[in-house]
């Protein structure tokens, strides 16, 4: 039996905070107790909260291509990725992997999933990552290869979230075609006409393929046992697609429209952390902190700035002046929505996965982060 003692901290509980101490007794919260003891790590008044929950980031494949076309080590990048995720408060992560891929010139993205997968999950196995690693799909139904990438996969694999995504041009996260050509040109630096010719191309994938992949997914995912998100619904007609098809919560959904009859559909929102820091979305969508303060935003993601997650939270309880909530939308909201009944809150009986901060402002900066009880930044 291995027990310790965080004492002298700001806790934030699910519905309130309170000075007090923590006890830790075999990787879960054993006691909470009000005030200070004789005994334990001194907090100094700092926060203590659950660790972080990341449902969606795609911070794997900065580390996997740091520079265009050059692919670096794979276990050296997820073992980078890991260290980074536990530096900013993060505690549980599922690694975002596309499936479904374009064999074709134009397009040019191939299958990767099944093997970082692989590899990922070894790594966990041998005890080489520092927090919880869990696999997130992301399903491209605009695509050529979905079906048999699913395929690859089963329930043995644990994979926790299926989400839909359709980035058929015209449409959802890019229904502006002018943000989408700012977007493809700029990442891939394709002129006027090869612009256009990627449009067709996407347009003519997602006519031959989309409905059959988008039932496909759908199957599969309850297949897995994983839990269905949709992605970048923009219509009320999105949101009961996605409802009809059982999706749990809804990944950024584009406006007021779609958040609201999220509500209504009983689909928890998601919007990411970069959107509500940097005060709007980089595709020209709705707001994060718009729907905030329409008591619409219920999770939060950091997508692709892990540190975003931190500070997104304490922004939020700033907005709503209610802290507990605010750290919610990181910590018991995702767990929630994921499944993840032994985590996302300091209660007794939970993981003991916390992270210390001390706010400077605004603010905050990691102190510490535990893992069931063991430091591990």
């Amino acid at each position: 039996m291995t027990e310790t003692i965080l004492t002298n901290a700001t806790l934030v509980l699910p519905n309130t905070t309170l000075y007090g101490t923590v006890l830790i007794r075999d990787g879960h919260v054993a006691d909470i107790s009000e005030g200070p003891t004789r005994t334990g790590e001194d907090m100094e008044g700092d926060l203590l909260l659950p660790g972080l929950i990341e449902l969606h980031t795609d911070n794997l494949e900065r580390h996997i291509e740091p520079r265009p076309k050059v692919d670096w080590p794979h276990a050296a990048a997820i073992i980078a990725h890991d260290a980074e995720l536990s530096s900013v408060g993060i505690t549980t992560v599922f690694d975002a992997l596309r499936v479904g891929s374009v064999k074709s010139k134009k397009a040019n993205y191939g299958e990767y999933a099944r093997a970082l997968a692989d590899e990922i999950m070894a790594l966990r196995t041998s005890g080489a990552l520092r927090i919880s690693h869990m696999i997130h799909l992301r399903a491209e139904v605009c695509s050529e290869t979905l079906i048999d990438e699913l395929a690859k996969f089963g329930p043995e694999d644990g994979v926790g979230i299926v989400s839909l995504m359709d980035h058929t041009p015209g449409q959802r996260q890019f229904r502006d075609m002018t943000q989408l050509k700012n977007y493809v040109c700029g990442k891939h630096g394709f002129s006027d006409a090869e612009f256009l010719d990627h449009i067709a191309a996407q347009k003519a994938l997602s006519d031959r393929f989309a409905i059959a992949h988008e039932q496909a997914a759908v199957t599969e995912a309850r297949r897995f046992g994983a839990v269905l998100a949709s992605h970048d619904d923009t219509t009320a007609d999105h949101v009961t697609q996605s409802a009809r098809h059982g999706a749990r919560f809804a990944e950024f959904p584009t406006t007021v429209e779609a958040a609201q009859s999220c509500r209504d559909n009983g689909i928890a929102v998601m919007m990411g952390a970069p959107n509500l820091i940097r005060g709007g979305s980089h595709s020209g969508n709705v707001a994060a902190e718009a729907l905030a303060k329409a008591d619409l935003l219920d999770i939060v993601s950091s997508d692709y700035v892990p540190s975003s997650l931190l500070s997104a939270a304490l922004m939020l309880g700033d907005i709503w002046n209610d802290l507990p909530r605010g750290i919610a939308t990181v910590t018991a909201a995702p767990a929630r929505a994921a499944n993840l009944p032994d985590r996302g809150e300091i209660a007794p009986g939970k993981r003991a996965d916390l992270i210390r901060v001390r706010r400077f402002g605004q603010a905050g900066t990691l102190r510490a982060t535990w893992v069931e009880g063991r430091r591990v930044a």
